[in-house]
């Protein structure tokens, strides 16, 4: 569950540190990291180990990709820094809601690999779509992802937030399962 959200705070350009500070709380005296650990070690809930493609290399994880159906649509967000990433959604689709590679495991094909995997999850599960959403100024994600079927079907505007570390517009991508 750490490696998954190390790489699940790679993947989530602050955002993900953005809603683990708003559990401190409910976690005292535990850091974001160790914060989204417990919750990827929880079962049967969206947010949770059950839901990871892991990559290895030599017994080491090196990549994950998490995703889970995208069956209904979220209720609004309520929380203005989250609103946009609520609102962006493909109901149908198999959301990855974060996909990442250690530093030293990128640009070598694992990632898509690891995309053509969660193709066949999506086929398995009977979904005929793919979802995601990128930062738009997340050059190399949005080449990936456009390399491999997506399209930028609709955006919204990011509201800033010192953890947060794009600005600019979240497009939600979507691709046709193959």
């Amino acid at each position: 569950a750490f490696d998954i959200a190390s790489l699940y705070q790679l993947s989530g350009g602050g955002v993900a540190d953005y809603i683990w500070s708003l559990m401190k709380d409910e976690y005292p005296g535990r850091s974001l990291l160790e914060i989204g650990a417990e919750r990827y070690a929880r079962i049967n809930t969206e947010f949770s180990y059950q839901n990871c493609l892991l990559a290895d290399f030599r017994g080491e994880i090196i990549g994950m990709v998490h995703s889970y159906p995208m069956t209904e649509k979220s209720p609004p967000c309520e929380n203005p820094v989250l609103a946009p990433y609520c609102a962006l959604e493909a109901v149908g689709s198999l959301y990855i809601s974060g996909i990442a590679l250690y530093p030293n495991y990128r640009g070598q094909g694992i990632g898509t690999i690891m995309m053509k995997q969660i193709n066949e999850r999506a086929k398995n599960l009977g979904l005929k779509q793919l979802s995601l959403l990128a930062f738009e100024q997340n050059l190399d994600a949005i080449r990936l992802y456009e390399r491999l079927g997506f399209e930028i079907t609709d955006r919204l505007t990011v509201v800033t937030h010192p953890l947060i570390q794009y600005t600019g517009d979240v497009v939600l991508m979507v691709a046709d399962v193959e």
